[in-house]
Formats: structure tokens, C-alpha cells, sequence
């Protein structure tokens, strides 16, 4: 395939993935910034202004559209070894995926609580990726038809589970608190572990996204790959309104509200913990629909610096927490606790305004970063970040 079209083709999934990191800025700004408005999941419609709806809203995105290109890379990245493809990308899913489990319960939980011994650990997105990868280096060996029927069953029947659970000291307490619902795992009496990001369905997501990887493969031609994403793009989303609309599986049950913003809030108030099978329909549909854009139009300038952010994202992960976690402390230490327990902006205008100015101090940085990744090919441990 020409080198114009391959950059185009992969330069696409890095703009997709640099544009949902801005929005995972703006809502770990928002929990640095604004913990004083803290919102639950799904967010109570009533007493949730618009403003700070609507940006928790956009950080529904995030999750799914990096687990998705995952999969899909994980295929992109075995298509380079030739014959040995699934053995070569089976290995470095699970050497990565357990890499990144480390660091959740490392690196990244102490950039968010600063304790250490740690008291609390949670289990968050970068914990799911990582089990869904070394979940992936298993099934990415079932014929293509096979891992599909899986990945469907298990993100569209997941909530048939809903009503499943078990008590603390149940033999399968532990694995379903890992696997469906959200629960605390108590280690010691000085250590708990708390299951922020139940499994199941995100091992359905990243096994779609592997399966989906032929659309990119070399020699693909652009165009039916295109019709591909928009046809799913938007079967997706129609489905998410089929669903919703009759309001009888897919999530919790909504209603409409006092006013006509408030009715489309409930609408679409849905459920991330775990995903629902209406969560992952809309935030994947609008993903897919993404995609397709980009992928038409590489040209487009502002794209440019989302890839940067989309080439890098690990690293840009960790430094960005540290950075927040820091600036907090500092303002706290200057201004004091403005707001209750907490320092924080009076608005969510504040949130984005920070949201923009960090985004704009960290590119040089993720730049220089990426282009080293990009150059020195040769030092196998930078493919972990």
C-alpha cells in the first residue's frame, strides 16, 4: 500500500484517540478542579447543571474508544509479523496487559491518592485495558466469526446479569466484583481494592475492536472501509435510540424531566459502571462515526496535534495526573480550601478554560516524546507506553 495511505489510514485512529484524551483532560480536570460538584454515575438529572452535565457526558466517550482501537491495533500490529502474526500479537498482549495492570495499581494509584502504603487501591480504566489485552491474547485465536459472536453476546448481554450478585465472603464475591459489579475487595484490614471498571463487557469491546482490524488492514481500499464505519456508525446509535426509546433493556429505565433539556438529559444519562449495552451502543456508534471522518479527511490541520496526543497516550496518562495532582496541591496551598474540603473553580467555565491551557502546555512535550517513540525503534520497552 503507497506510504501516503497507510499514514492516512493509522494517522485517523491516532487523531480519534488524541481528540477522546482531550476530553478525559477535561473531566480528570473537572475531579481535580471541581470535586465540590462531584456528579454519581448516572448523573441525577434534577440537581446537575447543564454545563457540568454535558462535559461529564463527553467523557463517556473516552473508555470505549480506547479499548476499541486496541483490539484493532493489536491486529494492525500481528498483520506486521507475516505468518507469526497471531503468536506475535497474542505475546505482547499479555506481556503489555499485565505491564499496564502493574501500573494501575502502582504508578497511577498513587498519582491519584499520594499514599503511600496505599489504604485504598481502585481499579480504573487502565486496569481494564489491561485485563481486556491479556484476555485478548487468548481469544484472538478463535476463528473471526467465532470472536464476533462473542464480543456481541457478551456487550449486549452483559445486563441480563443486572440482577446477579453475591455477598461479601461468597466464593464468587471476588470474581463477579471484578467481572460485572463494582465492589470493594478487602485484602487486609489496612488494604481494599476497589473494581471501578467491571470486565465482562469491555472484553466484548476489545474483541470487536480486534475483529474489526481487517477494515485496516494493508490494501483495504478507503472507501469501502468508510461505508463500513458509517454503516455501523450509525446502526449503533439507531439502535441506541430503538432501545432507549422503548425503555425496557439496554439500562436503567428513564423518564422525562421538567423541561425539554432536562427530558434529553435523561435520554441520554447512561450507564458507564459497568457499561451498559446502551453506554457502549451510543459512545461506539459516535466513535465509528469519528473515525469515518477522520479517516476522509487527513488533511484537515487541527488534526495534526490530535495525533500527537493519539501516538503517545500512555505517557500523556501518567504525566497529566502528576501534573494535575501537583497543581492541585499548589493552588490549595495558595488559596486554600475555597469550596468545603476542597479547592476550586466557582464554574465549570474555569474547567475548560484549564482544560485548554493544559492541553496546549503538553503538546510540545508529547511531541518531542512521540518522535522519540517514532525514532528509536529499536528500544522494545517504548512500545509499552
Amino acid at each position: 500500500m503507497p506510504a501516503q495511505a497507510t499514514t492516512t489510514r493509522l494517522g485517523a485512529i491516532d487523531s480519534l484517540r488524541g481528540l477522546v484524551i482531550v476530553f478525559m483532560l477535561l473531566d480528570h480536570v473537572r475531579e481535580t478542579f471541581f470535586l465540590h460538584q462531584q456528579v454519581t454515575d448516572p448523573m441525577v438529572v434534577a440537581e446537575t447543571p447543564p454545563d457540568l452535565f454535558f462535559s461529564r457526558l463527553l467523557a463517556h466517550l473516552c473508555a470505549p474508544v480506547f479499548v476499541f482501537p486496541t483490539g484493532l491495533s493489536a491486529f494492525l500490529y500481528g498483520s506486521r509479523h507475516g505468518d507469526a502474526g497471531r503468536a506475535a500479537a497474542s505475546a505482547f498482549l499479555f506481556k503489555r496487559g499485565l505491564f499496564l495492570v502493574l501500573l494501575e495499581v502502582t504508578v497511577v494509584n498513587f498519582a491519584w491518592t499520594f499514599q503511600f502504603p496505599p489504604a485504598k487501591v481502585f481499579l480504573q480504566v487502565i486496569w481494564v485495558i489491561g485485563l481486556s489485552m491479556m484476555a485478548l491474547s487468548a481469544l484472538l485465536w478463535l476463528p473471526r466469526r467465532a470472536l464476533i459472536a462473542l464480543g456481541v453476546v457478551l456487550v449486549a448481554g452483559h445486563n441480563l446479569l443486572d440482577t446477579l450478585h453475591f455477598p461479601a465472603g461468597h466464593a464468587m464475591y471476588v470474581p463477579w466484583a471484578v467481572l460485572h459489579d463494582r465492589g470493594w475487595i478487602e485484602l487486609s484490614e489496612s488494604l481494599r481494592l476497589r473494581t471501578s471498571y467491571p470486565l465482562l463487557p469491555w472484553i466484548g469491546v476489545i474483541a470487536l475492536g480486534y475483529a474489526a482490524g481487517p477494515w485496516f488492514g494493508t490494501g483495504v481500499d478507503a472507501a469501502q472501509r468508510q461505508r463500513r464505519l458509517l454503516g455501523w456508525g450509525l446502526g449503533l446509535i439507531a439502535g441506541f435510540m430503538v432501545l432507549r426509546t422503548l425503555n425496557f433493556y439496554g439500562d436503567k429505565p428513564w423518564v422525562g424531566g421538567e423541561t425539554g433539556l432536562q427530558t434529553l438529559m435523561g435520554f441520554v444519562n447512561i450507564t458507564k459502571y459497568p457499561p451498559s449495552l446502551l453506554f457502549i451502543a451510543l459512545t461506539l456508534g459516535i466513535g465509528l462515526l469519528l473515525l469515518r471522518a477522520f479517516d476522509r479527511r487527513p488533511g484537515v490541520a487541527w488534526l495534526r496535534p490530535l495525533a500527537v496526543f493519539g501516538a503517545a497516550p500512555m505517557f500523556f496518562y501518567v504525566l497529566h495526573l502528576y501534573l494535575l495532582k501537583f497543581l492541585y496541591l499548589g493552588a490549595e496551598a495558595t488559596w486554600g480550601r475555597n469550596h468545603g474540603g476542597y479547592f476550586g473553580f466557582d464554574g465549570m467555565d474555569g474547567v475548560w478554560l484549564c482544560t485548554l491551557v493544559l492541553a496546549v502546555a503538553l503538546y510540545p512535550v508529547v511531541k518531542s516524546f512521540a518522535a522519540f517513540k517514532a525514532r528509536r525503534r529499536d528500544l522494545a520497552w517504548l512500545k509499552y507506553l
